[in-house]
C-alpha cells in the first residue's frame, strides 16, 4: 500500500525526523505544523522525546489538534505546565534541544527577518514580530525554521532587518529543506516532485549543492497513517491556507 501524500504532509514528516529520541523540544506560538509533526515524532521514532508548547504543556495530550499553539486546550494531559519565565531560564541553562521556530524572511546567511520591509516607520510589510526569537535562536542547540511557502520575497540574499540569528541547523519548506554548512544555506534534500530549476526559481539566492542534493526520503506509509491518526482535522494545512 502506499498512500497519497501533499506538501503538508511532506513537510510535517520531514520536520518530524529532525528530532532525535530523547531530545526536548520547544514549538512555539502560532506554529500548528511544528506541533503536529513533533507529536508525530513522539508516536513514530522518538518515544523518549520531549514536547514543550507555547502554552506551557509538557509532553500533552490534548483530545483534538487546533491551529492555535498558545491555546490552553492543548496543555490537557501535561506533566507539567510551565510559564514564560521558567522557559526562559530552561532555555539560557542550553536545556532545550531543539526549536521550531517560524519566519517571515530567511536570507542565506539563515538570518531571520520577522519585523518589517521598507522603511521601519513606515514599512511597506509588517511582519508578526519575532517575540523571544532573539533570545531562543542562539541559546537552543538546535534551531528548524519553517515557512509554509517558498519564494524569492521570503529566501532572500541578503534581509532588510535582522530579527534574529543564531543556531539553525535546518530550513524545512515546501518545496526542500535546507541545511546551515560553512555560514550559508545549502540544500540538503529537494522533496519529491519539484525540479531544481523550480526551486532555484523560488529563491532570491544562489543555491549550493543545488544539482547533487539528494530527494528527500518520501512519507512511509506508517508515518501518513499515524498523521492521519493525530490530525483527523488537518490542522497541518492550516499554514497553506495563508498568503505568502
Amino acid at each position: 500500500m502506499t498512500l497519497a501524500y501533499s506538501a503538508p504532509e511532506m513537510m510535517a514528516v520531514a520536520m518530524a525526523r529532525l528530532i532525535r529520541d530523547g531530545e526536548l523540544v520547544f514549538v512555539g506560538v502560532n506554529s500548528p505544523l511544528p506541533f503536529v509533526a513533533a507529536t508525530l515524532a513522539r508516536r513514530v521514532h522518538a518515544p523518549n522525546g520531549t514536547l514543550l508548547s507555547i502554552g506551557g504543556g509538557l509532553n500533552p495530550t490534548p483530545a483534538r489538534l487546533g491551529p492555535a499553539t498558545s491555546s490552553p486546550k492543548l496543555s490537557a494531559g501535561s506533566a507539567s505546565v510551565f510559564d514564560n519565565v521558567d522557559f526562559y531560564g530552561l532555555v539560557a541553562r542550553r536545556g532545550v534541544d531543539v526549536t521550531f521556530l517560524g519566519l517571515g524572511q530567511v536570507d542565506e546567511r539563515g538570518r531571520v527577518n520577522s519585523s518589517f520591509i521598507g522603511d521601519r516607520h513606515r514599512p511597506s510589510v509588517r511582519f508578526p514580530g519575532g517575540g523571544g526569537a532573539a533570545t531562543i535562536l542562539p541559546l537552543a542547540r538546535r534551531v528548524v525554521l519553517w515557512r509554509a511557502a517558498h519564494s524569492p520575497r521570503i529566501f532572500v540574499k541578503e534581509v532588510p532587518f535582522v530579527t534574529s540569528a543564531g543556531n539553525v541547523d535546518r530550513v524545512v519548506t515546501p518545496l526542500c529543506v535546507f541545511r546551515l554548512e560553512a555560514g550559508h544555506l545549502a540544500l540538503d534534500s529537494i522533496h519529491p516532485g519539484v525540479s531544481r530549476e523550480q526551486l532555484a526559481e523560488s529563491t532570491g539566492f544562489a543555491i549550493a549543492h543545488l544539482s547533487d542534493a539528494p530527494v528527500t526520503r518520501p512519507p512511509s506509509d506508517e508515518e501518513l497513517l499515524e498523521l492521519g491518526r493525530l490530525d483527523p482535522d488537518g490542522v497541518r494545512r492550516v499554514e497553506f491556507s495563508r498568503r505568502d
